[in-house]
């Protein structure tokens, strides 16, 4: 489960690398973001009204009302934000978004925690000619609808979808890493259907590393 990443990629670059429009950039004045956690806003690249693609900023995780199981009082919602993709076209809470809203979240490194009281944290990032060159996650979007304290509540977010191990990764984190995208399969990922985009999901063959270990590094440090 990943439940921390990065994503330092100057907004002109998010741009260039998925193809966006200069005027279907929503982001405004986007800011480097070194720790992104659930319920933090950060950009993502999805499929506007029109079909072109567009850079907005959501929320990280898909929410669902959340009850107290001694006494039914309502809570802060649930934040679902890591999918499994065994479970993609299976559960109600991904299918319809798999099949219809998929979006590309834009990332320079993720992070995965080792151990308790302290965690180690490690952060994985590609190789290449320059630091953390930028990539992105298979992820996808809905507007939750929920249960809050106050009455009906809604928000738009965004999920990314995780698949088994690599060999970097599971010295770290023995089962899962999120999937990362090869940029010549955003196009499929985006506009294919839900069989072509589902055989994307698998662990990534490209070079990896590990940027940053620490004890309480809960920030890339990227800059």
């Amino acid at each position: 489960m990943c439940n921390l990443y990065s994503n330092t990629i100057p907004a002109d670059a998010m741009r260039q690398l998925f193809d966006v429009a200069a005027e279907r950039d929503r982001l405004g004045n986007a800011e480097p973001l070194p720790a992104i956690y659930p319920k933090h806003m950060a950009p993502i690249v999805r499929k506007d009204e029109d079909g072109a693609r567009e850079l907005v900023s959501l929320s990280w995780g898909f929410r669902t009302t959340k009850k107290s199981k001694k006494t039914g009082a309502i809570l802060q919602p649930s934040a679902w934000n890591n999918a499994r993709d065994d479970k993609v076209l299976k559960s109600g809470l991904w299918k319809y978004s798999f099949e219809e809203r998929r979006c590309l979240v834009p990332a320079s490194s993720f992070c995965e925690a080792q151990g308790r009281n302290p965690a180690t944290y490690h952060w994985f990032a590609l190789k290449g000619a320059e630091a953390r060159p930028p990539f992105a996650l298979a992820g996808m979007w809905q507007v939750s609808r929920y249960k809050g304290k106050d009455g009906p509540e809604e928000v738009a977010a965004y999920t990314m979808i995780t698949t088994s191990a690599n060999d970097v990764v599971r010295p770290i984190h023995p089962q899962r890493m999120p999937v990362i995208l090869h940029p010549k399969d955003y196009e499929q990922w985006l506009d294919g259907d839900a069989e072509d985009a589902f055989a994307l999901l698998k662990p990534y063959e490209g070079d990896m590393e590990i940027v940053r270990t620490g004890v309480g590094e809960q920030s890339d440090g990227a800059g």
